[in-house]
């Protein structure tokens, strides 16, 4: 397997901290990173329903059994072994004696905060990013198959149909997850509002909508969109505001982590589909935001993306809040620069100007085309370069 960007960050939490956990989505590579980073690892699952029973029923036993060095995999899974985990750190924290994985963010973002807070790092693996992906071979030319095929490791891993492997993906995760957390018992009903909320990537979040659509309610809606994003399949965009007096929209902006999952929830079979899709460029924007989100996350920075729609006035797509820039980012689908494509880009300047934030307004157009451009205070980027610039 190729290395991964998180793993230089892995190791060395493990030399600071008696625990780390990493978690992502399904499938994102989270079992292959920590295996691979830490081969000398007791190894163990908690998904087998057996070694689940034994850490639950024996948890003191189990831990004995597994006293460290070890990666606890899927460890959300039994988040009552935790506090146990809590009192065998504290008799001995020696640095990297626990390694946890898990898919589910909010049950095991909740165990650690109750249970092992200030004795962990928590990092955040998601699939692929671009610099990653070319490691699987000769740089991908076609933005429209990278874009449709997503980014799971094994898809490019083992050559597999994308649409067929994301299929069952899909399957699995409605199944299993959905069934195990959320309790539904009417899946078909998740499903197409998981298909509708699919649709309405890198749009704003109209909860309202969404659910009256799905034929849910708006408190329904809201749990499920909260179950999308705990299992790192959507993210949020909050608005930026940094001016009270300025009207801005405030609802946050919606996309799917993976632009894979959306082509195969819209039901769109192939790259050259998608290349003339109507929703062509709010996936391109998705894909695009959810790669400055993985250079983010990993590199062990705060996430910080924002969106940005003045009522009367400027949006842009992304807004980036770096450690000592603010960036700007319009996000274009078409392979040719229009002049309209910088117009928002344009009053990047004056809008951080007025917000009073003392950081370097940085400008970038990303778009479907192959060739980069340094404009007057704007940085043209082709789709190729969106992980050769710095985002942190």
């Amino acid at each position: 397997m190729i290395t991964r960007v998180l793993a230089a960050d892995l190791r060395d939490a493990a030399t600071r901290s008696p625990a780390v956990a990493i978690t992502g989505p399904r499938q994102s590579g989270k079992t292959t990173l920590c295996r691979g980073v830490f081969p000398d690892h007791a190894y163990v699952s908690l998904e087998p329903l057996d070694n689940r029973d034994f850490a639950t029923q024996d948890p003191r036993g189990f831990l004995r059994q597994y006293p460290g060095p070890a990666v606890l995999d899927e460890a959300q899974r039994v988040p009552q072994l935790f506090s146990y985990l809590q009192e065998v750190i504290d008799e001995d924290p020696a640095p990297g004696r626990y390694i946890l994985t898990g898919s589910q963010h909010f049950g095991l973002s909740e165990a650690i905060s109750q249970s092992l807070a200030g004795r962990i790092a928590l990092l955040h693996l998601l699939p692929l990013s671009l610099d990653e992906l070319v490691r699987f071979g000769p740089p991908p030319e076609d933005v429209w198959k990278v874009v449709w095929a997503g980014a799971y490791p094994r898809i490019h891993h083992r050559e597999l149909p994308a649409d067929e492997w994301l299929a069952d993906y899909l399957a699995t995760y409605v199944q299993r997850d959905v069934r195990q957390v959320l309790q539904v018992a009417d899946l078909d009903a998740f499903t197409t509002f998981l298909r509708l909320a699919a649709g309405r990537t890198a749009q704003e979040l109209n909860l309202s909508s969404l659910g009256s659509d799905a034929g849910v309610t708006h408190n329904t809606a809201r749990s499920w969109i909260s179950v999308l994003e705990a299992s790192f399949l959507i993210f949020k965009l909050p608005p930026w505001i940094r001016n009270p007096r300025k009207r801005v929209v405030k609802a946050p902006k919606l996309h799917f982590v993976d632009s894979g999952l959306v082509c195969s929830l819209l039901g769109i079979r192939t790259p050259g589909q998608l290349a003339t899709h109507p929703l062509r460029g709010a996936i391109f924007e998705s894909w695009v935001a959810s790669e400055i989100l993985k250079a983010r996350l990993h590199r062990r920075r705060p996430a910080d993306l924002f969106h940005l729609r003045e009522t009367r006035g400027t949006e842009l797509d992304l807004m980036v809040e770096a450690t000592e820039q603010i960036i700007g980012v319009e996000v274009k689908s078409g392979a040719t620069i229009q002049p309209q494509f910088l117009q928002g880009l344009r009053a990047l300047p004056e809008i951080t100007r007025r917000s009073g934030d003392g950081r370097e307004p940085v400008a970038r157009l990303i778009y479907a085309g192959d060739s980069g451009q340094e404009r007057t205070l704007i940085q043209v980027l082709p789709w190729t370069d969106i992980q050769a610039v710095e985002w942190s």
